[in-house]
């Protein structure tokens, strides 16, 4: 169950990737590789403490849910919730193409 989560994660990932601009899809693929922990790590943190205080200008409570899923690849308690949460929005709001 626990490698379907993370099979479902990963799927959603991909699918955030292919919407994304060329620029922003080459780095979001280049931080989901293995060896890129060392930036994953301080980038989910700095994005989780935005959040926090997205009442500022400039930062925004976006920045929470993106740093969960940053930090999911490398904190694996948080792959379940993420999946269920990414599934939830994606019904909720679909993708018009």
């Amino acid at each position: 169950m626990n490698e379907r989560r993370h099979h479902d994660l990963d799927e959603y990932l991909e699918r955030f990737e292919r919407r994304l601009p060329g620029f922003a899809a080459g780095f979001v693929r280049w931080t989901r590789q293995p060896g890129s922990t060392w930036v994953r790590m301080p980038l989910g943190i700095v994005l989780i403490s935005g959040g926090i205080f997205g009442f500022l200008p400039i930062v925004g409570f976006w920045m929470l849910p993106l740093g969960l899923m940053v930090l999911a690849k490398d904190v694996p308690p948080l792959r379940p919730p993420l999946a269920r949460m990414l599934d939830w929005i994606e019904r909720r709001w679909p993708v018009k193409n």
